[in-house]
């Protein structure tokens, strides 16, 4: 009898850090988003030191991560770190950044199936693109992705949408056009854009113009348009990139990616 209830226990916390179901042999290609956020929650909220355990011996990379390079607060071995980590999350902007964060991913579904959906477009355009490990986790308002070490971090207290209160407060100046993006419909567009922008860099041996930089996001966001079979971006470099594409019909999107005369688009 013990044993059934440590398999159930098990079991129990796969749940919780992870969203998964029994699949079918024609779904088990299909990309996953773990759940770090869950976990990562259930410990600011609670205190659960099973909770601050999983974090760091399944989640080992992800609260390097977190800690480190996203809310900046030491050294993940540092002996204070936990109480430095637990502390630095009773701030009452960033629980209720939790809550909010709870209330509006509890499911994620959607996203799943999109993600899945453009990354399989992804390997059609590129052949040995490797997808990335996928996962959540609620930051501090600083960043909305981390991409690093063939991994993607999606920062859900970025996406709770242009309406949400706490992205009003005045301390946080952000602009109407930064506002339009701070929402669930372009969590799948940015994961694709800035996974692309890691593995195509802005060139850096020499000093970019900020046209030369436009143009190059541009380049990534007519390759995300693409992948995702709809116009998410529709600014004038992403026009200069659709004219060049259809001057040079016989380029690849790698070729296009690669070029960095940003001369070629006018």
């Amino acid at each position: 009898m013990r044993k059934v209830y440590y398999i159930f226990f098990v079991v129990m916390l796969c749940c919780m850090s992870c969203e998964w179901q029994l699949k079918s042999p024609d779904e088990e290609s299909k990309l996953a988003i773990d759940r770090y956020d869950r976990v990562q929650s259930l410990y600011l909220t609670t205190g659960d030191f099973s909770a601050l355990q999983q974090m760091n011996t399944v989640y080992p990379m992800q609260t390097r991560t977190l800690i480190e390079d996203v809310i900046r607060i030491g050294k993940v071995d540092d002996p204070e770190i936990n109480t430095k980590f637990l502390h630095f999350y009773q701030d009452s902007t960033l629980q209720s950044l939790i809550n909010e964060v709870e209330q509006q991913y509890a499911n994620m579904t959607d996203i799943t199936d999109e993600l899945s959906e453009a990354f399989d477009n992804l390997k059609d355009l590129f052949t040995n693109i490797e997808i990335p490990q996928i996962y959540t986790q609620i930051g501090s308002l600083d960043q909305s992705l981390v991409v690093g070490n063939n991994s993607i971090g999606i920062c859900l207290d970025k996406y709770l949408g242009a309406d949400c209160p706490l992205y009003q407060k005045p301390e946080y100046g952000y602009t109407a056009s930064q506002l339009e993006m701070m929402n669930r419909s372009f969590i799948v567009p940015d994961c694709v854009g800035f996974y692309l922008l890691s593995l195509y860099p802005m060139p850096q041996d020499r000093v970019l113009t900020q046209v030369e930089r436009d143009k190059h996001i541009g380049k990534i966001q007519w390759v995300v348009n693409k992948v995702l079979g709809k116009e998410q971006f529709n600014t004038q470099f992403v026009q200069m990139v659709e004219r060049y594409m259809k001057s040079h019909q016989n380029a690849t999107v790698d070729q296009l990616l690669k070029n960095n005369n940003y001369k070629d688009f006018h």
